[in-house]
């Protein structure tokens, strides 16, 4: 078989889809998280090598229910594969991953093995425009990361990117920054209340995350939100689920609340609360944007460039329009506008039409 395997590696979730020569989707498969900068080594290998098992399980027909060995029993199955993963940063990170990558695919390290960062897999859609040669990958999900590009020869080099340092030092426009505003909103509200000694204005979103965890007073969130990992013995999985997360995900797992309460319910704190993250998060993303002069020579003009999003969060689409009218507010206007909701998909049959120009 000659394979085309392209895995999105990502906060909450693995995606690997391969696809035949002819660029048709033959595999594909899900598996648990796979953010390099949260897992040991040896973690991160068995959450892909999960995933892409159970992918080239459904490449044949009918799919198979015995699991597919890797590192491969004989010749390898794949041509080529491409690795988007978060957490990988800096080039000894790639370099720290790739030497396991090759061994688990029985291919060899170079030009048919590239691993990079996961926004990489949103530079495709330049190729869509003739007209232009740049892309501006925006990635809003568990974490939110923002890296420009432009095409050349042979793929894209990467010009400037900005955000994707994780949840303790940011990640805004992630679901973490928007979980954390939202509770810093909430108590801000009970702090203001207090010198007003009147009670704080009745809300949906407050509702829901105090319901979300358990509670009836609003400072209480404090506890919730700090206590350590792992969590105390008092209380287990059966009676309080919600303080098995980890910390970082008690807060990132509260994006979906605020988005409903803000685009279904029209809350006012909750409206408040995705306000401020998709601002933060479009001044930040402006960093990369604006006209080129010899002391910034990589930043890329909006007007001519496309801006490719991929995420949960961005794939809402009144919240990805939030974060567009806040760059318009700040001079910049794209040409083109796509939303990846595949990244793995799209990954995979450009790495076929790669390699079938070579």
């Amino acid at each position: 078989m000659s394979l085309y395997l392209c895995v999105d590696c990502g906060g909450s979730k693995t995606s690997a889809v391969i696809c035949d020569k002819s660029g048709n989707i033959v595999g594909r498969a899900l598996g648990g998280p796979s953010n390099f900068s949260y897992l040991s080594l040896q973690d991160f290998r068995t959450a892909i090598s999960l995933t892409i098992s159970d992918a080239l399980k459904t490449c044949t027909s009918p799919p198979s229910v015995d699991p597919v060995p890797l590192p491969p029993t004989g010749d390898t199955p794949f041509a080529a594969a491409w690795f988007g993963v978060s957490g990988i940063d800096s080039p000894s990170a790639i370099a720290e991953v790739t030497p396991t990558l090759s061994t688990l695919l029985g291919l060899p390290v170079g030009p048919r093995l590239a691993v990079a960062n996961d926004t990489h897999l949103l530079a495709a859609p330049v190729r869509m425009h003739p007209d232009i040669n740049h892309a501006v990958g925006i990635i809003g999900g568990t974490g939110g990361i923002a890296v420009s590009f432009r095409e050349n020869d042979v793929g894209f080099d990467q010009l400037g990117r900005v955000g994707g340092w994780g949840w303790i030092l940011g990640d805004e426009g992630g679901g973490f920054h928007v979980g954390r505003e939202a509770v810093r909103q909430i108590v801000g509200e009970t702090d203001a209340a207090s010198v007003r000694a009147v009670p704080p204005q009745e809300s949906v979103l407050t509702k829901r995350v105090l319901e979300r965890f358990g509670l009836k007073n609003v400072l209480d969130i404090l506890v919730a939100i700090h206590m350590p990992d792992p969590v105390a013995t008092a209380l287990t999985a059966e009676t309080h689920p919600q303080f098995t997360l980890l910390r970082e995900k008690r807060l990132s797992s509260l994006a979906p609340l605020v988005f409903k309460s803000a685009f279904e319910d029209a809350d006012p704190l909750a409206i408040r609360v995705v306000q401020s993250t998709s601002r933060t998060f479009a001044l930040q993303i402006a960093t990369l944007l604006g006209d080129r002069d010899e002391h910034r020579p990589n930043l890329v003009k909006a007007q001519d460039a496309v801006v490719s999003f991929g995420g949960s969060l961005v794939g809402v689409e009144a919240y990805r329009k939030m974060i567009l009218d806040a760059l318009a507010e700040l001079g910049h206007v794209f040409r083109y506008v796509e939303f990846v909701g595949d990244a793995a998909a799209t990954g995979a049959k450009g790495l076929v039409a790669s390699f079938a120009t070579k």
